[in-house]
């Protein structure tokens, strides 16, 4: 029996041509080799699977084949490779160092070919830093990493980078489609479409898992057979919720669900997957847009179909609940409801059937129809007069004491007074909604009598101490900038009760105009004299007493303290 060798080793790279998806690095290397331009220490960074270590071997074998690679052609006593993940000490890097110095036997090139070059320590990067900058002529350096951020800067300084990209989806699958054919199997296009999509941009590990879906279904890769082993939701199971969605079928939308839940799959993994499948049908409606899928050409039909039943409204409005519920999934305490009311929401959009109940309609519509048919009024029903019944058993039924309504409304005992107030009319025509809206604003005229509000007199003093009790308020709640502006100038008492203030801005003055109704809430409730009233100007010439700029402040200073101008001068020092 012939022992069986994995895809990823079988299919491995042996020359640039083989490599796939990083066509513009294989050519550049290939370019520099040809030119006698090629760097002493490379740098290959990117995911894992894509290609790196297979490049730089690639690379070592045409370096001292003159540019011409041959598969069958080996010079392994010139390539030298060093896990780095497992020799990572400064003993490690000194041996390597130690044998750069011995010129190659054969071959123009010693390369040295560091794999996982992240996972040296700080000590073996520094040891490595001298030989790296100025290695011997016949010496050539190739690190290789996935985690370019933990490589020290001096390093990175010392190499010329090489950034490889991720697989493609369709690059992944194009290439399982050769190797399919070679080994004579019969795959589907979304089968390996599967595939590659679950790679996630990594070449090795789509070959790894071909392996594994060829074990399970033999020499015909179905999509069926793919979604299965690999536990991924088909591209059908979306197509039926998205068709329950638009019937506004929401039995059968949660029977769905939970059958989907019951083949293990999470609920999160779902709702992304719904999301999804709305972003392409959303980009399946243009013909300018639909190459974005990254679908097989029968999906992409079926994508197409799909999006010529829904509207560009309703696919927002989907994307947008999917992707909210995707967000609120893990902090939801109970997240299979979260996804079940998400999606009853999708499946109400288009649904208005509650709207379009007549029966509760105040004037039907069939009025409206005939333009000369009658106005319509509707009156208001009578009221009966109240009444106050007293019945002591059944013999006294006819002992009733009635208490007639009184003709007029008594007179309002509190002190304010309501002006304008009628008595409320019908809510039911559109005079009756007017009249009711000006009997609502009418209400907020509210007149106080004036003898019934206190004026007690009081001195300066009383008023300076709430005054300086306000600010303290303010300065507690936060409100500093207030608080300052009221500081800026002491308030003065005139005789008939009125504060003058003084600032030396109208931008000060506004402000204090604006919280001034707190202000005298406070000072009327703390002096039980509601007369107070506020009487705000602006002096410029208060301006000269405060200093806003360097200058300002340093010539007040110097005022009080002249020794400051020969502080400055001695020292020569800057405002």
């Amino acid at each position: 029996m012939e022992k069986f060798v994995v895809s990823a080793l079988k299919y491995r790279p042996k020359t640039f041509k083989d490599v796939v998806g990083q066509s513009a690095i294989t050519t550049t290397l290939e370019n520099a080799i040809k030119e006698n331009h090629l760097a002493q220490a490379l740098l290959f960074t990117g995911p894992r699977g894509v290609g790196k270590t297979s490049c730089a071997r690639i690379l070592a074998k045409m370096i001292n084949s003159n540019g011409n690679a041959n598969e069958n052609e080996d010079f392994a006593f010139n390539i030298f490779e060093l896990d780095a993940a497992s020799n990572n000490s400064v003993d490690d890097i000194r041996n390597l160092t130690d044998q750069v110095r011995i010129p190659p036997q054969v071959g123009t090139y010693k390369v040295y070919i560091i794999d996982e070059v992240h996972m040296l320590s700080s000590n073996a990067f520094n040891a490595f830093l001298k030989t790296l900058e100025e290695p011997p002529k016949h010496c050539i350096f190739i690190l290789a990493t996935t985690e370019k951020h933990k490589i020290i800067p001096t390093i990175l300084s010392r190499c010329q980078i090489f950034d490889f990209k991720r697989i493609t989806v369709n690059d992944a699958k194009n290439y399982l489609k050769i190797i399919a054919k070679e080994q004579g199997i019969e795959a589907e296009d979304d089968a390996l479409h599967i595939i590659a999509q679950k790679a996630d941009g990594a070449m090795r590990d789509a070959l790894s898992i071909f392996d594994r879906v060829v074990s399970f279904s033999g020499k015909n890769l179905t999509r069926k057979a793919v979604s299965e082993n690999l536990n991924v939701l088909d591209y059908d199971a979306f197509f039926q919720v998205t068709d329950h969605i638009l019937n506004n079928e929401i039995p059968e939308l949660l029977l769905q669900f939970n059958a989907i839940l019951s083949r293990g799959f999470e609920g999160q993994h779902f709702i992304a997957g719904l999301a999804s499948h709305f972003r392409d049908l959303f980009v399946a409606k243009s013909a300018q847009t639909i190459e974005l899928l990254e679908v097989g050409d029968d999906t992409k039909e079926n994508y197409k179909k799909q999006s010529e039943k829904t509207t560009t409204t309703f696919l927002k409005q989907a994307i947008f609940l999917a992707n909210d519920c995707d967000l609120k999934y893990k902090t939801s305490r109970n997240q299979r409801l979260l996804v079940e009311l998400c999606l009853m929401k999708l499946a109400s959009i288009n649904f208005d059937g509650e709207k379009k109940k007549t029966s509760g309609f105040i004037i039907p519509a069939a009025y409206f129809k005939n333009k000369n048919s009658p106005e319509i009024v509707v009156q208001k029903q009578p009221q009966q007069p109240q009444a106050e019944v007293y019945r002591s058993d059944e013999s006294e039924k006819s002992n009733v004491v009635e208490k007639p309504k009184p003709e007029h409304p008594q007179k309002p005992i509190a002190a304010p007074v309501l002006t304008g107030v009628k008595r409320q009319s019908s809510g039911l025509s559109l005079k009756s909604i007017q009249k009711k809206k000006e009997h609502q604003i009418k209400q907020m005229n509210v007149q106080i009598k004036e003898e019934d509000l206190p004026s007690e007199a009081f001195s300066e003093d009383q008023m300076l101490e709430f005054w300086n009790a306000y600010v303290d308020k303010l300065e507690k709640n936060g409100k500093y900038n207030l608080a300052a502006i009221l500081k800026i100038d002491t308030p003065k008492l005139t005789d008939n009760f009125v504060i003058q203030l003084e600032f030396p801005n109208s931008t000060n003055k506004i402000e204090v105009e604006r919280q001034q109704f707190e202000l005298l809430q406070f000072l009327r409730k703390s002096l039980n004299n509601f007369e107070i009233a506020l009487d705000i100007s602006v002096n410029e010439s208060m301006e000269k007493k405060y200093a806003y700029t360097a200058e300002d402040k340093y010539k007040k200073l110097k005022e009080k303290n002249p020794a400051l101008e020969t502080l400055k001068q001695t020292f020569n020092l800057d405002l």
